[in-house]
């Protein structure tokens, strides 16, 4: 159909009740684009419509070197996101009650992420989906607003954003260009033995805790002569940046002075950024994870032997299971959970730690004997972890001394400049010699796998099917509410709703092992786009790695598991 059949359909909705807006589902053919109205609210005060516009290639006239590989074209498809957010604030207004006149579509925050805003085709198609509140007086439709919402605004905004303009040439090979250079580098950490990169220049702290952009007052980031490297990247030549190498490295300092703002940017560098963050070319590992203490949260048949063992009255701990962690057991099932995933590194703040998981000191081992304690903190088990199974780990200590002696790398961050300080760690070490003892009692030698129950995972309330996020930080799953805040690696609401989706695909699976069902959702996200986990067309998800999947599935409260 035509825009004028759309103009005659809406011309006699006027002053009808809303759900007759309905009768407007259907594909319009634009000249340049095609609108489809995929999905219509049935209310003003529901959430908005879904639409759908589609840009032929050779109209959207976008060079086919935007798109070549992988992350040029994720870096295509964010920067169209953000001019389509932009464009649809631009244009949005109240036209009526409710949601009535609203244009919203999801951009990126600071982080690149594969969305289901834009979708490159092949021969450079843009797929754009987005929300449109439809115009109403009350609850009866207003025609003239609603013609002027679709046949003006709305196309307005569609040449605003998905037409190639030579003026947004160099913002958007910064883009693309942005993207392909920091997935390079990233590739390249493991081939020169690194588990992280920071670049140059680089501008690590943020605004505020609620603000992610880049703090106006930063100091940019200084790079350690014995820590340097250089890169030849795609597009911007020779980098130069500090390599943070395999093995356990600490970050120390005073406080204030920029560890914990370092290792939230390592965090974070499991994302690209885009242009002007600050962290553009700051990368970790993809298998890099935050661990934290989480008080409060259920575990289900976690093996957290090799730190806690010997609980009184028997409780086993090689199959672990409460409903209320403590802070020490919580740390422990986190970082056995990540490592049973495949984790690579562990990120570890001192300040977000159980005290007793990390170190337990000389006097305090005096005056409690091993056979009285039943945690073996971090302190010994650090080691091992990367000897026996290749994990490294980054801790940022400001009170435990001796985490000194198992360092391989010490660096102390002062006024934000980081210095490399291990040989003078090594003079404090054999100054003052630790008294405190090794208190690992058995080998840690196995990382073990679960299987979820048949039929554990099930997301009904009654006959309804519930799978949704509620903000950022929570699922909504059938009766229950899966706490996500201590998972700091989620950065968009997107992504929330986008893993309730992929517990709804495990849900559905016949057999269940953990690591390989979450890693099969990985892999049809990257793959796919994040829509292939949805049974609609819609515009509100974003990927996500494996390790938050299965984060939101290990705090599902009704889980039930078995060992493999």
């Amino acid at each position: 159909m035509k825009p004028f059949d759309l103009r005659r359909k809406i011309k006699f909705l006027e002053g009808k009740g809303y759900k007759q807006y309905r009768s407007l589902q259907g594909s319009y053919d634009f000249g340049d684009f095609t609108l489809v109205l995929e999905h219509i609210q049935g209310d003003p005060f529901a959430s908005p419509s879904r639409v759908k516009v589609v840009v032929r290639g050779d109209k959207a006239g976008f060079p086919p070197s935007y798109y070549r590989n992988y992350p040029r074209k994720l870096g295509l498809e964010n920067f169209l996101a953000q001019e389509l957010r932009k464009a649809c604030q631009r244009a949005s207004k109240r036209m009526g009650t409710g949601n009535s006149g609203l244009l919203r579509a999801h951009g990126p925050g600071q982080e690149i992420l594969p969305r289901s805003t834009i979708c490159i085709l092949g021969q450079g198609t843009v797929e754009a989906r987005f929300f449109v509140g439809l115009p109403a007086s009350g609850r009866r439709i207003l025609s003239n607003a609603a013609e002027e919402l679709l046949l003006k605004l709305l196309p307005e905004v569609v040449h605003q954003a998905l037409f190639f303009s030579p003026h947004k040439r160099s913002r958007l090979e910064t883009f693309v260009e942005t993207t392909e250079d920091a997935e390079f580098l990233r590739k390249k950490l493991v081939e020169l033995g690194l588990v992280a990169f920071v670049a140059e220049q680089s501008i690590l702290p943020r605004a505020s805790g609620v603000d992610p952009r880049p703090a106006s007052y930063a100091v940019p980031f200084e790079v350690p002569q014995e820590l340097a490297v250089e890169i030849h990247l795609p597009n911007r030549g020779l980098l130069r940046g500090m390599g943070i190498p395999q093995g356990i490295t600490l970050i120390a300092g005073g406080g204030f002075h920029g560890k914990s703002t370092l290792l939230r940017a390592l965090e974070l560098g499991v994302y690209d950024h885009v242009p002007g963050d600050g962290r553009e070319l700051v990368v970790s590992v993809h298998e890099t994870v935050k661990i934290r203490a989480e008080d409060g949260r259920s575990v289900a048949g976690v093996d957290i032997s090799p730190f806690i063992d010997f609980l009184p009255l028997g409780q086993n701990t090689s199959f672990f299971n409460t409903p209320c962690a403590s802070g020490s057991t919580s740390q422990a099932a986190n970082i056995m959970e990540a490592l049973e995933i495949g984790a690579k590194v562990l990120l570890i703040d001192e300040d977000t730690s159980a005290t007793n998981f990390m170190i337990r000191d000389a006097r305090m081992q005096a005056l409690i004997s091993k056979d009285k304690e039943p945690i073996t903190p971090f302190l010994d088990r650090v080691r091992e972890i990367y000897q026996n199974f290749g994990v490294s780990s980054i801790i940022v200590v400001g009170g435990c001394g001796d985490y000194l002696e198992v360092a391989d790398l010490v660096i102390a961050m002062d006024n934000y400049r980081p210095k490399v300080v291990t040989a003078k760690a090594r003079e404090i070490i054999n100054q003052f010699p630790s008294q405190r003892k090794r208190e690992a009692l058995k080998p840690f030698a196995k990382i073990p796998l679960r299987r979820v129950t048949k039929g554990a995972l099930n997301p009904f309330k009654g006959s309804k099917e519930v799978a949704k996020a509620r903000g950022r930080l929570e699922i909504i799953w059938g009766r229950e509410e899966i706490d996500l805040s201590a998972v700091e690696q989620i950065v968009d609401e997107d992504q929330t709703r986008a893993l309730a989706l992929g517990l709804s695909y495990l849900a559905k699976r016949p057999s269940l092992v953990i690591k390989e069902a979450v890693q099969e959702v990985e892999e049809k996200v990257f793959k796919h786009g994040p829509l292939v986990l949805s049974p609609y067309s819609r515009g509100d998800l974003a990927g996500f790695r494996r390790f938050e999947l299965a984060a939101a599935l290990n705090r599902l409260r009704s889980l039930v598991v078995e060992q493999v």
